[in-house]
């Protein structure tokens, strides 16, 4: 770290208002104070003041003055937010008869150091700028962490984040409260979850976390394996860089879904079983379209794993139906589970070809055109015609909309899809 002095100076010039505004005794507190240390900067500031008292009062008044967002938070804690353009500012009255009182309530040393940007002083009760200089996540107390039990899994994405060591007391710690975890809300699991997933540097956190018991109320099928199996899609998206050109490595990346790297991570947590992983993605809350994502990379597994897949085009082409939009994050999660490479480069190189028809059919005819010309009443039958018309075309066997015509009238006079409805 550079020196305190430099560090901190900073902060008084990026306040988003006027300092005369701030009452006295109201003190800047945890993050920001610690990434002002560490010379860690963000565009966008999130900041929390303590203050002795007034603080929904203060808030009130400084929105007011800059026509800023307001709203209160919490009335019983008194702690009330103000959101800037470029900035949210959160104001709490502090917890007990003093700040340092408030500060040994919060969760990491380093996150309970106060800066008073009045007199431009440092404090820090709990020495978190030594922890701070040593790269350690400590506790302050246990049961500090057992009061909101999603600090447990926080230390895990903060030491991804900061690049940090936890210290062992702290890790044995969580490891005992563990089982508190699924007390917490889901959104706020998923949220710390997020982060260890996305990132590649929170491959060994999420294998802690694993190890500690974090993700036992959530994911009670996760095995070394599968956690070691989603560790390996940063490596699959390395690997992809050296074996495709860099215009296809592009076009990859710009078809990849903005979180594919976590769901390709997320679908090797989650239980094999289609209804089971169903239930695990509600619990933990994730969206319609990532639990929707997760099923169709499991249901794809069947077909991807079928040993003449190469020379299929029948089962190639479903399973570039059953996947869809989501092919990307399944080559990940392929390459991740050592699927053969030859099978899924050639598989992508399909996909990665807008004129291919096998991964990207052009229909030839609509169902109206077969209800019209063939005097067939709309059925599940109209279904099964355009599939099988859309497979003899990518099989070359028929290449006009004619000849789909045509061979739809075969069909149902040879009357073998009218049986196989049956």
């Amino acid at each position: 770290m550079l020196s305190l002095f430099t560090q901190l100076s900073s902060l008084r010039s990026q306040l988003p208002f006027d300092l005369a505004l701030l009452p006295p005794g109201a003190c800047l507190v945890g993050g920001a104070v610690r990434d002002a240390l560490l010379g860690r900067k963000r565009e966008y500031l999130d900041w929390d003041f303590v203050l002795p008292e007034a603080a929904i009062e203060t808030a009130r008044a400084i929105a007011g003055q800059y026509q800023a967002g307001f709203v209160i938070l919490d009335k019983a804690r008194h702690i009330a937010r103000v959101v800037f353009p470029q900035a949210t500012v959160d104001f709490a009255r502090q917890e007990g008869d003093c700040l340092e009182t408030d500060l040994h309530r919060r969760d990491f040393t380093i996150n309970a150091i106060a800066y008073d940007l009045h007199h431009e002083t440092l404090i820090d009760p709990l020495n978190g700028v030594r922890d701070l200089e040593k790269g350690l996540l400590k506790m302050i107390a246990a049961e500090n962490l057992a009061d909101d039990p999603l600090r447990l899994l926080r230390a895990y994405r903060q030491a991804a984040q900061l690049r940090f060591k936890i210290d062992s007391p702290t890790r044995l710690t969580i490891g005992e409260l563990s089982p508190l975890l699924g007390q917490v809300a889901a959104e706020r699991v998923q949220s710390e979850l997020s982060y260890l997933l996305a990132n590649p540097q929170g491959n060994d956190w999420l294998l802690a976390a694993w190890q500690d018991g974090l993700l036992k109320p959530w994911f009670k099928q996760t095995t070394l394996a599968k956690i070691q199996q989603a560790h390996q899609v940063d490596k699959a998206i390395a690997d992809l860089k050296t074996t495709l050109s860099s215009q296809q490595y592009d076009h990859f990346l710009q078809v990849l879904d903005k979180k594919g790297v976590q769901t390709a991570k997320l679908a090797n947590l989650v239980s094999p079983v289609l209804e089971i992983a169903e239930l695990e993605l509600e619990n933990l809350k994730y969206s319609r379209q990532e639990s929707r994502a997760v099923i169709a990379i499991l249901k794809s597994l069947t077909l991807l794993a079928q040993p003449d897949l190469i020379l299929n085009l029948r089962s190639q082409y479903f399973l570039f139906l059953e996947v869809g939009k989501y092919f990307p994050i399944l080559v990940l999660f392929a390459l991740a589970n050592q699927f053969d490479p030859s099978k899924i480069h050639f598989l992508l190189n399909r996909y990665l070809n807008p004129r291919d028809r096998v991964a990207h059919p052009q229909p030839l005819i609509k169902g109206n055109d077969l209800i019209q010309t063939l005097q067939i009443k709309p059925s599940p039958l109209i279904g099964k015609l355009l599939t099988e018309i859309q497979i003899a075309q990518i099989e070359n066997k028929i290449n006009t909309p004619e000849e789909a015509l045509l061979f739809a009238d075969f069909l149902v006079k040879s009357k073998q899809l009218v049986n196989s409805l049956r």
